[in-house]
């Protein structure tokens, strides 16, 4: 019985639900450090990743260097969140703001990014996007090619994502392989478990 219990969980979280924990404030303030939360692995209706979507992807070989191949410490991590100890090794987790065929840039004189021409609704920023203190600090405009996402962090003063890797190979999109799943909602902790918009259709 304990090993069918083994067998049916783990299957659960390869194909269906996996937990992960969020140790960064970037998505601030709609996931704080330490929470935890679930992730869809397949998005519904196998549609994709959508604007707006909150995704965890392994952010290996643009987020972080790439290693080469497994080791003592990235197995010993891997190994940590499979037992609920932290999270897996180089996991990320952003907002969507461009799919492909879209065309992210910031800013209007207003402060918002456009998206295709057309100003962003962020709802889900901790300030409205002003002339002052608009949606990103960084100017920017960027066509997404297919297969690729562009991503960002709600928390736009501390969040490291695509507008950091402009100058790099792939110009700050990620691949929508690396994508793991689709950030649903808050479990942990209990009293502040909750649905994620954006995770919504």
């Amino acid at each position: 019985m304990l090993l069918f219990a083994i067998v049916l969980s783990t299957l659960i979280r390869v194909f269906a639900v996996d937990f992960y924990a969020v140790n960064q404030d970037s998505m601030d303030p709609t996931l704080r450090d330490g929470e935890r939360i679930a992730v869809a692995k397949n998005y519904p209706g196998d549609l994709g990743p959508q604007r707006g979507d909150i995704v965890v992807f392994d952010g290996e070989g643009s987020f972080t260097p790439y290693q080469g191949g497994p080791s003592m410490v990235r197995t010993l991590e891997t190994l940590g969140h499979w037992v609920g100890l932290g999270s897996a090794p180089d996991v990320y987790v952003k907002r969507v703001l461009g799919a492909e065929g879209d065309v992210v840039a910031c800013c209007t004189s207003s402060g918002e990014l456009t998206v295709n021409g057309e100003p962003l609704t962020e709802t889900y920023l901790s300030h409205e996007p002003s002339p002052e203190h608009p949606a990103s600090d960084l100017t920017f405009e960027a066509a997404i090619p297919e297969g690729r996402i562009w991503v960002m962090g709600d928390n736009r003063d501390t969040s490291v994502d695509s507008r950091d890797l402009l100058g790099a190979p792939g110009g700050g999109m990620i691949s929508e392989e690396r994508i793991i799943g689709l950030a649903t909602s808050v479990v942990w902790p209990w009293e502040d478990r909750r649905g994620l918009e954006g995770g919504l259709r």
